[in-house]
């Protein structure tokens, strides 16, 4: 498995946590929507359609495009989510009209892209003033003592593990990188506390849709130590009822400099 290709994780990624509508709603007011006509929003790495389908509850009357480069989880958005067309591009280069979008966002996975090249294609897609979100669901891990174990036990299982996302293990100073090509400007940041209780089928699954730590995991030591990791998370949480786990949901919002 290569890092950053989530093809053998979609069948998984339904487990994966949501976002806040209410904080949705709260942003895509501040884009416009119920302000504006013809109100139109590009969800930009959209994965299996995770924050497209809380955008469509948020935003029933917006024409809501959901673009993904992976041809895997496209399809898995695509039975998922009905509120959305699903089109394949990608940050960098997106296939969308130049001045069509009111509102975009990445939802957990702006890191992934290149953003000397995502940002500026965001502002040609964006229309006037447009607006661009970058969010992450970032997990509280010392939320719970055996979640934090389960994270120890992955460290000492691969000791060069580097996590690549934005959660709190793995911060940037997202608003200064916002604003760093000069495409946005007015970065403004904002959080909620956020969570979903999981069955243990569930939790294990979330981890199974997990990219970085298994492709590290199998390139250092193989598809076992993976299925061993996996096996200390079921053991860890075998006496549990369900998992509680616990977000801050971290959103960046600025605005286009067209």
């Amino acid at each position: 498995m290569k890092l950053g290709d989530f093809s053998a994780l979609a069948k998984h990624y339904h487990n994966r946590p949501a976002y806040p509508l209410a904080m949705m709603e709260y942003i895509l007011k501040i884009a416009g929507y119920g302000t504006k006509t013809d109100f139109a929003i590009a969800d930009i790495g959209a994965g299996t359609g995770k924050m497209t389908a809380v955008l469509g509850s948020g935003a029933p009357k917006a024409k809501i495009i959901a673009v993904e480069p992976n041809d895997e989880m496209r399809a898995e958005g695509k039975k998922a989510v009905t509120c959305a067309e699903f089109i394949k591009g990608s940050a960098e280069a997106t296939t969308l009209a130049s001045n069509s979008i009111d509102f975009a966002c990445m939802a957990s996975s702006f890191h992934w892209s290149d953003h000397t090249k995502s940002l500026p294609e965001f502002r040609r897609i964006l229309k006037p003033n447009g607006i661009f979100c970058a969010i992450w669901n970032s997990r509280q891990i010392n939320s719970d003592e055996i979640l934090q174990s389960i994270e120890n036990e992955i460290k000492a299982m691969i000791p060069p593990l580097s996590r690549v996302s934005s959660g709190l293990q793995n911060t940037k100073d997202w608003q200064s990188v916002l604003t760093s090509t000069g495409d946005f400007k007015d970065c403004v940041y904002m959080q909620m506390p956020y969570s979903e209780t999981m069955s243990k089928e569930r939790y294990l699954g979330v981890w199974k849709s997990v990219n970085d730590i298994q492709a590290q995991a199998i390139n250092y030591g193989g598809e076992k130590l993976w299925e061993d990791i996996l096996s200390m998370i079921e053991n860890k949480i075998k006496d549990k009822q369900d998992i509680k786990q616990q977000y801050i949901i971290r959103a960046f919002v600025a605005k286009s400099t067209k």
